[in-house]
This record gives C-alpha cells, structure tokens and sequence, in this order.
C-alpha cells in the first residue's frame, strides 16, 4: 500500500507529519475516491530536508525543480506569487504514486491522532482539525467532505 510505504519514509526520518485530504477522509470513515495523498509537515527546515530525502528513497521526484531548501526559506513568496499550496512529488515509474506536501498549514499546532494499518502507525489529522483546514480552504469538493465528516462526528456522538 503506497500510503504505507510514505508514512514508514516519514517515520524512519522521524518527520512530524499528518495525512489530510481525501486519504484522511478515508481514515475517518468516509468513502471518497482520491489519488494523489496529501500531507502536512512540521515547518522545519531539517523536516523539509528529511521529507525530500525520504520521498526521493522511495522513488518520488518533485514535479518541478526546486529543493526542499528553496521551499522552505521561499515558502509565503511561492504561496502569494505563484499561487503554489503543495510542494508535489511523484513517481515517474508509477505515476499513481503522487504525494502533495501543504506547505499552507503547518502540522506543529495540530492535532493529529494515530491510525494502525497493517500494523503501522499513521498519523492523521484530527477529524475536527480536518473539517476546519477543509472549511477554510472552501474549495466545493472540501465543502462536500465536511458534510460528510461532520455526520461521522454526530454518528459518533461527538
């Protein structure tokens, strides 16, 4: 499972990261069709580093040349300039193996809850800090998960 096989990555570089987007719809009990898997990390220029070496083990390149340095240090420039949200890698051998980093949120104030998979630890941002990026990005197809979302909370009691 692709999804795995990134997390382990993070994990061996100890990255302070969480899955949101529609994986972390999915995480929450939620069916949606997504591709691509997007993460948020911890704003360190070491995390940004380890991420991108992590990816690059794995057989992910970015999909445009910039390194992992320029993000970090260029990030509120590429945000307001060129309108950029995710720092993007894929797999050019299998290229339903795409990765989003949001470099728009930062995952070290979030809350993240821990999911076992096959015997792994994933970390997926709280369900409740998942509705607010997703209302707040105000995107129609967030909106949409929202409404889902919040029924899993009131399913749950919450």
């Amino acid at each position: 499972m692709f999804l795995l096989k990134v997390c382990r990555a993070f994990n061996k570089y100890k990255i302070p990261y969480a899955v949101v987007g529609g994986h972390a719809v999915n995480l929450h009990g939620v069916i949606r069709g997504t591709l691509d898997i997007d993460f948020i990390i911890e704003w360190k220029l070491s995390h940004f580093k380890a991420c991108e070496k992590a990816l690059n083990e794995i057989g992910l390149v970015c999909r445009v040349p910039i390194k992992a340095e320029e993000v970090f240090k260029k990030r509120e420039r590429l945000i307001s300039e060129k309108n950029m949200i995710a720092w993007s890698f894929i797999n050019p051998a299998s290229r339903s193996e795409q990765i989003d980093i949001i470099i728009t949120v930062n995952s070290k104030s979030k809350k993240v809850k821990k999911k076992r998979i096959q015997g792994d630890d994933v970390n997926v941002l709280d369900i409740n800090e998942l509705i607010k990026m997703k209302k707040e990005s105000g995107r129609k197809q967030d909106l949409i998960d929202v409404e889902f979302l919040q029924r899993v909370l009131n399913e749950k009691g919450n």
